[in-house]
C-alpha cells in the first residue's frame, strides 16, 4: 500500500519533457543550492550578533550540528537495512537531475534541511523554524519534480530530523556545558587574529 502510494505521489509530482522550463530551472537550484542555507546560516549564528545573545546563539548552533550528525548516522542506518533503489534506476517518471543511481531512502538533503528546521522550531523562534520548514519543503518537492527522489524519501528524513533532535536534545541535557566549553575553547584558538581585529564575536 505505501509503494503504490509513492509511485502515485511521484507521478503527481514529477515533471515532464513538456513542464515549464523555468520551473525545471528552479527546481534545479532548490535542489542543489538551497541546502547552502545551513552552513551559511550556522556560520552567521556563530560568528557574529548582539554580544548578550551570542551564546545563546552558539549553543543552538552546536545543539543543532549535534542534532543533524544523529539524523545523518540515522540515514546511512536506514539506507543500508532498507535499500530502494531511486526512480530513474526503476526506470520510472522523468528525470533531470544528474544524480548516482545509490539508495533512495531516506533523502540525505532532506534529513539536514529538515532537521535543521526542526530544531530551529523546537530551540529558537516558530517563525525562523516555519521559515526553515517552508524552505526544507521546496527542497523536498525540487527532488522528487525532478525525478530524484520518491516522496516517502522526504517523509522518512522528516521522521529522522525529528528523531535527531530529541535524541540531541537528550545528549545536551547530560554533555551539553562540557561541549560548549570545548567547543568554545578550539573557536579562540583558531579565530584569535579574527576575533583580535574585531571582525568576529570573541
Amino acid at each position: 500500500m505505501l509503494e503504490s502510494l509513492n509511485y502515485t505521489l511521484f507521478y503527481w509530482i514529477n515533471a515532464t519533457p513538456d513542464s515549464p522550463h523555468g520551473l525545471i530551472a528552479f527546481a534545479g537550484f532548490a535542489a542543489s543550492d538551497l541546502i547552502s542555507i545551513v552552513p551559511l546560516l550556522a556560520a552567521g549564528l556563530w560568528l557574529w550578533g548582539p554580544r548578550s545573545q551570542v551564546t545563546a546563539q552558539r549553543q543552538l548552533v552546536i545543539k543543532v550540528a549535534m542534532a543533524i550528525l544523529v539524523s545523518l548516522c540515522f540515514s546511512a542506518l536506514l539506507g543500508h537495512f532498507f535499500p530502494h533503489d531511486r526512480p530513474f534506476a526503476d526506470r520510472v517518471g522523468y528525470n533531470f537531475l544528474h544524480h548516482a543511481p545509490d539508495s533512495s531512502f531516506p533523502s540525505d538533503h532532506g534529513t539536514v534541511i529538515f532537521t535543521f528546521a526542526v530544531a530551529f522550531l523546537a530551540w529558537h523562534r516558530v517563525w525562523s523554524g516555519a521559515l526553515l520548514m517552508v524552505i526544507g519543503l521546496t527542497i523536498a518537492w525540487s527532488r522528487v519534480y525532478l525525478g530524484v527522489h520518491w516522496p516517502l524519501d522526504m517523509l522518512g528524513a522528516l521522521l529522522v530530523g525529528i528523531g535527531g533532535c530529541l535524541t540531541a536534545q537528550i545528549l545536551w541535557q547530560a554533555f551539553g556545558p562540557v561541549i560548549y566549553r570545548s567547543v568554545q575553547q578550539l573557536y579562540r584558538l583558531c579565530f584569535a587574529m579574527p576575533i583580535r581585529r574585531g571582525w568576529v564575536r570573541d
